[in-house]
């Protein structure tokens, strides 16, 4: 299997969904309206310091820990 070098923004972006119907989906939807969310990252670490510092629409990193889940189950 090859390995993606996508990063986990542009992953994020492909569970976007106008009527969100999950949290990962809201989660998706809300960070593409995030100007300053770490688009290219794929470190588990930046991306989680950024979300607990910076952003006020993840209400648990709950959230982000699944949706991390399932882009390393993709990769």
């Amino acid at each position: 299997m090859i390995k993606s070098d996508r990063s986990f923004y542009n992953w994020l972006m492909t569970q976007r969904n106008p009527v969100a119907t999950d949290d990962i989906q809201q989660f998706a939807n809300n960070a593409f309206l995030d100007s300053t969310f770490p688009k290219q990252s794929v470190d588990f670490d930046d991306i989680s310091n950024y979300l607990e510092e910076n952003t006020t629409y993840l209400m648990s990193m709950v959230t982000f820990d699944q949706a991390w889940e399932l882009f390393q189950a993709q990769r």
